[in-house]
């Protein structure tokens, strides 16, 4: 196992790993919408909110030697299904071509008020 760490202010704040890499896979712990050179809480509408954790997912990928269009499985976390049609449609700008699997749930209230929240699975070689 090979413990990934971006060197910015994404770093987690509890018990757990920003991303493993293990098996030619790499897990991406639930990122929320951070500013990743200051920290703070990305506030705002769904779409600023979830290119910002979409950018902030690439970081990490990238971080570990692979990107997107490795990507194949998404979990979006969204904190009303109001928001699934605009989430969807982001999802298009940053997978193009490829599609990952996904799972979106739509749950009540996400940490700190935010509206999302997404993990992801990437072959990493």
């Amino acid at each position: 196992m090979e413990y990934i760490q971006t060197d910015n202010a994404l770093k987690p704040a509890g018990h757990y790993s920003q991303a493993i890499k293990h098996a030619g896979l790499l897990y991406v712990s639930g990122q929320l919408p951070i500013n990743p050179n200051s920290g703070e809480k990305v506030t705002g509408d769904i779409d600023i909110q979830a290119r910002c954790v979409f950018d902030n997912i690439e970081l990490i990928l990238n971080q570990a030697g692979t990107d997107l269009n490795q990507v194949i499985k998404l979990v979006i976390y969204i904190s009303s299904v109001d928001l699934w049609n605009r989430v969807n449609d982001i999802c298009g700008e940053y997978f193009i071509n490829h599609k990952p699997v996904r799972t979106i749930v739509p749950t009540r209230e996400l940490h700190f008020g935010l509206s999302i929240e997404i993990d992801c699975i990437a072959v990493c070689h």
